[in-house]
């Protein structure tokens, strides 16, 4: 069971989103959220899904798109670090990847399509580590983390944005 990662395990920006996550098994927690933000997300009014809080800010679709790249990322990232891979992972830059996807053509209903296969796919990743997998130390964006961390930072930066939909998009 991996259980909450100390702060020596990530890079203090993470810490914003570890600090979100309750403590308790991640998985369950991981389980838990892939209902709740299928819900959240599936709700959203068509007229709302374009919709930008403020000028230059995402629209709906593209925070969702974000959301959904940045779990895949990190997800790769702690599949290499429990696997015992020491090569240093890059950092991304997120405004490139929304730059670089047309967000606007897609449905809310296939954005929470893919939400869902990329988090059950991560799940059946997440299930099957062991202990000492979840404790292995890796490099990315060239600060040490542990995969543990990582499946943390997912579901604290899924909280992240939950709550931003509920106070800036959906407000």
């Amino acid at each position: 069971m991996a259980t909450k990662p100390a702060v020596e395990e990530y890079a203090s920006y993470y810490g914003k989103y570890v600090s979100l996550v309750p403590d308790g098994n991640i998985v369950e927690t991981l389980t838990e959220q892939l209902n709740d933000t299928l819900a959240a997300w599936r709700a959203v009014p068509t007229d709302k899904a374009d919709h930008r809080y403020a000028p230059g800010k995402w629209s709906t679709k593209e925070m969702m798109g974000h959301v959904i790249d940045t779990e895949r990322i990190m997800a790769y990232r702690a599949l290499r670090i429990a696997r015992g891979d020491k090569t240093p992972l890059p950092g991304f830059e997120q405004d490139d990847f929304i730059a670089n996807t047309d967000w606007s053509t897609r449905t809310i209903a296939d954005l929470a399509d893919e939400f869902e296969a990329v988090r059950k796919s991560n799940l059946h990743l997440f299930r099957h580590l062991t202990d000492s997998a979840w404790q292995q130390v890796g490099t990315a964006s060239e600060n040490p983390i542990t995969a543990r961390a990582l499946a943390y930072i997912i579901a604290g930066h899924e909280l992240y944005h939950q709550e931003i939909l509920r106070e800036r998009y959906l407000a």
